[in-house]
């Protein structure tokens, strides 16, 4: 996930979260390894002293629960005993005196904590609390999905490599057998992408010849025409004759084109 999609996913948790409780100020960050985050999302805030401030494990109340890896309050910030003291100043300047901090968590590491405050030193009520634990979840799901899908994405791109360099190697195998079987491996890559048109419905297959799909498998992996060419034994004006019949039969104008047609259609993984 990019920095403004986090960005999002927080100021919409926190926004929640003070329509949920009426906190009067809440703020939050996240950062990448578990061991510091900054500041970087407030609503309701007076004054600028909270924004990128920088937070390690075990300062004050936030690295208190980034440390521990559990929900931490105090009543009144200022004189709480259980905490350091390193940002006294900025929550001065705020006029913070009651502080929640939750943990967001995502697949066992402190990714970030959120924040709710009051400006007198009253008790956190369990309605408050509950709703800034559902705030840190929201944002815990949002992360793990995009993770996944960022990691699924990359694992289909390394299939998609694999598929481009056996459909280079197997013009070139001499053993009949053997390359009928790696042609074979190529058709099961091409069959876990089945054709869908852009609303996700079944499309139909575009026709392409072996060589004509050698191509676009090799420029799907980036290559140039004289790399294709290169990779494949063949000419680089061999390489484009193809290319052009590919495209033409994807109703493609570009090299990018052609490949997003081909993946639709289900002639390329």
């Amino acid at each position: 996930m990019s920095e403004h999609e986090e960005s999002v996913e927080l100021r919409g948790a926190l926004l929640g979260l003070r329509r949920a409780t009426g906190l009067p100020v809440v703020f939050g960050g996240l950062g990448r390894d578990g061991r510091a985050m900054r500041i970087a999302e407030l609503d309701g805030a007076v004054t600028p002293a909270l924004r990128g401030l920088s937070i390690t494990a075990g300062s004050g109340l936030g690295g208190r629960c980034l440390a521990l890896s559990r929900p931490c309050a105090v009543t009144d910030y200022a004189s709480a005993r259980h905490i350091t003291h390193e940002y006294d100043g900025a929550v001065s300047a705020e006029g913070l005196r009651s502080v929640i901090a939750v943990p967001v968590v995502v697949r066992r590491q402190v990714r970030g904590v959120l924040y709710g405050a009051l400006r007198d030193a009253l008790p956190i009520g369990e309605r408050v609390f509950d709703a800034a634990v559902a705030a840190a979840r929201d944002v815990e799901q949002a992360l793990a999905v995009r993770e996944e899908t960022r990691r699924l994405a990359a694992e289909r791109e390394e299939m998609r490599l694999a598929y481009g360099e056996l459909r280079a190697l197997a013009p070139k195998v001499t053993d009949p057998e053997l390359r009928e079987r790696l042609l074979a491996v190529c058709g099961r890559f091409e069959a876990s992408s089945g054709p869908e048109d852009d609303g996700g419905r079944p499309a139909a297959r575009v026709l392409l010849t072996p060589r004509e799909t050698d191509v676009l498998a090799a420029v799907a992996s980036g290559a140039t025409n004289a790399a294709v060419a290169r990779r494949l034994g063949l000419r680089p004006e061999t390489v484009k004759g193809y290319l052009r019949s590919a495209m033409r039969k994807l109703g493609a104008h570009t090299r990018l084109e052609a490949v997003v047609a081909a993946r639709r259609a289900g002639a390329l993984p």
